[in-house]
């Protein structure tokens, strides 16, 4: 009953607003079957935002578990002091998005921000980050990958705890170098919290919103706008429930499908002991 209540229901009803023209305030509506899908189809906004999402999706999933994987390689090993390091690496993840976004653009503030100055001892030029249409999206994703390598670390390290030891030490005596352990005992040993942490991580990034509205509101020009945020827009700033409720639909299938095509691939490359 609770899963018919508060998740079958809900997605029906939510498959049925999308064939509506609706505005959320009137009490009636127009039953306009698929139009609503089809106006996305062709409208080439739609591509736009779709290959931001994309683009986000990609820029942090793939940074966040390959630097996990590294942060809790560099902190597994129980040394003096290493409990606060561990602490301070994971802080950022138990920190509100909201706070974070609003530290960061401080950041990127062109003028008077930290990531310029440091830029400056390089000699390099400044940026103008989340004003440009260019720098955005990557200054969005820095914000969330930063955010996100605390949490994948703790996952890590205690994949790596359970590593065995001897595997180690028989791949020693063939004569194997530190990168060919890591590679063919460490790497496989942990696929499956890369498995889970890639999926979970995925879904976040499909489903990010709050730095984005705090840091850019989807531009400057739209470059930064994601399939999520479009729907935000479409829905309480337009006030067009068909075509956000289509957005939405359209999202839990890119993510149903992204999550059963690594569920499926994960039979090649995922060693379970």
């Amino acid at each position: 009953m609770p899963l018919a209540t508060f998740w079958i229901y809900p997605m029906i009803n939510s498959f049925y607003i999308s064939m509506t023209d609706w505005d959320y305030i009137s009490p009636g509506y127009t039953f306009v079957f698929f139009e609503n899908y089809l106006n996305l189809i062709k409208n080439p906004v739609f591509y736009e935002v779709l290959w931001n999402t994309v683009y986000f999706t990609l820029g942090t999933v793939i940074p966040t578990i390959i630097g996990g994987l590294l942060l809790a390689l560099l902190v597994v090993k129980n040394q003096r002091g290493i409990g606060i390091f561990r602490t301070v690496l994971f802080s950022p993840w138990v920190t509100p998005t909201v706070a974070v976004a609003i530290v960061w653009s401080w950041i990127y503030e062109p003028e008077t921000g930290i990531a310029n100055w440091v830029l400056s001892l390089f000699g390099l030029p400044g940026l103008e980050w989340t004003s440009s249409s260019q720098w955005a999206m990557p200054a969005i994703i820095i914000v969330t990958v930063w955010k996100g390598l605390g949490w994948a670390m703790i996952f890590y390290l205690n994949a790596l705890k359970r590593v065995p030891t001897v595997l180690y030490e028989a791949a020693s005596i063939d004569g194997a170098s530190s990168f060919q352990k890591f590679l063919k005992v460490t790497v496989p040993l942990v696929s499956p919290t890369t498995l889970f942490l890639t999926i979970i991580t995925m879904v976040e990034s499909l489903q990010a919103y709050d730095q984005i509205q705090v840091m850019t509101q989807g531009g400057p020009a739209g470059s930064t706008r994601t399939l999520l945020y479009m729907y935000y827009q479409s829905a309480f700033e337009e006030f067009n429930m068909g075509k956000a409720t289509a957005l939405a639909t359209i999202l839990i299938i890119i993510t149903a499908i992204l999550s059963l095509v690594q569920f499926k691939s994960s039979k090649k490359w995922v060693h379970y002991q």
